[in-house]
């Protein structure tokens, strides 16, 4: 567990306080919601996009009538400075949608930035409620849709309005140019680019449905191969390297098919643009005649067949492209990321402190780092009372960091219970306790917003006894007060811990766990900031790197592999082999020596308990 932040979620461990979101399925109305805020969020975004749409459409609504009366009026006529004036609106109109395709890019991005942000927001949030709850990392899937999906979900949603608004302005520029050339070729076109539109509208269900499938796939192949990768070393041992590449090669093989059968049906947009795009054309052609019947002239048959293939063609093509495409995948990922119905990971809700006793009760807690491990902690029973102060020893990747955290709830033993405040620790509300690790976490802001992070109702006064308290004068004065800024790289390690250590201070828990807080602080002022603790009330567990930690403590639980045992300093000494060796190897003049093994207040020192099993991991960094 070494490495997390230093006090973390509403008072302990998990996100910032409580993570919303997730929950319902993730149906076309929780698709589709966060698509409506996105678009309506700042309505002047949307209609300076409509209006720079019509500057960038304008050379749909004139090429082909500027190409008409530029042959009939201008050189079919005789008159080619009429024919170039013609020509040169075209130019200026293409001039125009040049400025106005720079101002679209901008608005867009204006309208997807921040929807992206939510997004974002929303998948790490849910990451984090899902984690804590669970017990359990996020896993691969979680970094894919953090990553891969949200940026996927993002472009699409950016490429799906940007082609939506130019088919929507072309469709009607091209219609109104047509009726104002020559009305009687909107029965040519018409029909069949409806009828190739609704061919398409039809198959993007289908479409969903495949690129849904290729997304999952995609999924279970990324979180197949990271498991490979990090378990190479016991694959490896294990000589399951066939087996292993067995396995993955299913997801592989899982994942081509998803994406052959995703090609099949994106087959259907062939069919939609032949019908919507191309046959327009040839019924110009083979109406010809009709046309020039009607009074329609060589420019004016080029100008129709200008309209078709220059505009409404390529328009089709940019629709049936985005929304075939980017519109499946901007669906079928927000699909993912609103949790696309998963139940949450949880057991049930998180509920506050039974009581204002910040005891805790271990009861045939078993616990291993994977169903095949060896057992960090095993059958262990143990009681911390209301107001004790308990130091846990032992060598490192003896379990003493994993005990730390079944308390916070950041794990879930594989048998037994864990009540802590007299609630199940893993559904504890975050504010009934407080874990700091051994690497401090503080974020860039003032000190006094570090220092009230967990406690925002906090006084001036209760905020300059926690500074007094903890030792944290000194550093207060040299950034210039609480109300200084922070930049957490400019801290040494030890101030950081400091700075942790007054905010759990200033915490409303009644259990508070130190998991080596205090290492990079001097023996002088990790014996202050642990008594500032004691007097504090509540309860107290100290995973101890100083003997100079247990023997304050009232109690001491020693964990040497084969066994736990708790008592006072003589006791274990007595009953511990272990921990009378680490003793008389401890030099009692050192400045580190506390000045009486017992902490003047609180209950009387606990009989030693029982010894129950408890096996460690025989190598590694401390568990």
């Amino acid at each position: 567990m070494k490495g997390d932040d230093s006090v973390r979620g509403g008072g302990a461990v998990g996100g910032a306080g409580s993570v919303g979101g997730g929950g319902p399925a993730a149906g076309g109305g929780a698709v589709d919601r966060p698509l409506r805020r996105a678009l309506l969020r700042d309505p002047y975004q949307l209609v300076r996009l409509a209006g720079w749409s019509v500057a960038e459409t304008a050379p749909s609504l004139v090429i082909g009538l500027a190409i008409a009366r530029a042959i009939d009026e201008g050189f079919g006529a005789g008159r080619p400075g009429t024919g170039f004036a013609w020509l040169a609106l075209l130019g200026g109109a293409w001039l125009l949608a040049a400025v106005g395709a720079r101002q679209v890019v901008l608005t867009v991005a204006a309208i997807v930035e921040p929807f992206r942000e939510e997004l974002l927001a929303h998948v790490v949030d849910d990451a984090l409620r899902h984690s804590a709850a669970s017990g359990r990392g996020p896993g691969a899937g979680a970094v894919a849709r953090s990553n891969l999906q949200v940026e996927l979900a993002r472009d699409a949603f950016a490429s799906v309005v940007t082609v939506v608004r130019s088919f929507a302005f072309t469709v009607v520029s091209v219609a109104l140019g047509l009726a104002a050339l020559v009305p009687q070729v909107l029965v040519l076109v018409l029909p069949p680019f409806v009828a190739g539109l609704v061919v398409f509208l039809l198959s993007l269900r289908a479409l969903a449905r495949r690129q849904r499938d290729f997304i999952l796939a995609d999924e279970r192949t990324s979180t197949a191969l990271a498991g490979v990768v990090g378990g190479l070393r016991d694959i490896t041992a294990c000589r399951a390297e066939a087996r292993m590449a067995d396995e993955v090669g299913l997801q592989v093989a899982g994942q081509a098919r998803a994406a052959r059968s995703l090609a099949r049906v994106t087959a259907m947009r062939t069919v939609a643009l032949a019908v919507g795009g191309r046959l327009p054309i040839l019924l110009i052609l083979a109406g010809t005649p009709w046309l020039i019947s009607e009074g329609a002239g060589a420019g004016v048959i080029l100008g129709a067949l200008a309209y078709v293939t220059q505009s409404l063609a390529p328009a089709l093509g940019n629709l049936v492209e985005g929304l075939g495409i980017n519109g499946v995948r901007l669906r079928v990922a927000l699909g993912r990321l609103l949790r696309d119905g998963d139940p949450p990971a949880r057991a049930g809700a998180r509920v506050a402190a039974a009581t204002r006793d910040g005891g805790a009760e271990l009861r045939g807690v078993t616990f291993a780092y994977g169903p095949h491990a060896e057992p960090v902690i095993d059958g262990l029973d143990l009681s911390v009372a209301e107001g004790d102060h308990v130091a846990v020893v032992g060598p490192s990747g003896i379990g003493k960091s994993t005990l730390a955290a079944l308390l916070t709830g950041l794990l879930r033993p594989s048998s037994g219970r864990v009540v802590v405040c007299g609630v199940p620790a893993e559904r504890l509300d975050p504010a009934g306790r407080v874990l700091i690790p051994q690497e401090a976490y503080v974020f860039r802001g003032s000190l006094l917003e570090n220092l009230v992070y967990l406690a925002g109702d906090a006084s001036p006064g209760a905020v300059d006894e926690a500074v007094a308290e903890i030792g944290l004068t000194g550093l207060v004065a040299r950034l210039g007060g609480l109300s200084a800024e922070v930049r957490p790289d400019l801290l040494s390690p030890a101030e950081r811990q400091l700075v942790a250590l007054a905010r759990a201070y200033l915490a409303p828990a009644r259990l508070v766990i130190l998991d080596e807080a205090t290492c990079h602080l001097d023996p002088v002022a990790e014996a202050r900031a642990e008594e500032a603790f004691a007097r504090r009330g509540g309860t107290l567990v100290v995973i101890a790197h100083r003997l100079t930690s247990a023997l304050r403590a009232r109690r001491i639980l020693v964990m040497d592999g084969t066994s736990v045992r708790t008592g006072t300093h003589e006791e274990m000494l007595a009953t511990s082999p272990l921990y009378a060796d680490l003793a008389g190897r401890w030099d009692p003049s050192s400045p580190a020596s506390p000045p009486s093994p017992a902490s003047p207040a609180g209950p009387p020192p606990l009989a030693p308990g029982p010894p129950v099993r408890a096996h460690g991991l025989p190598t590694g960094g401390t568990r």
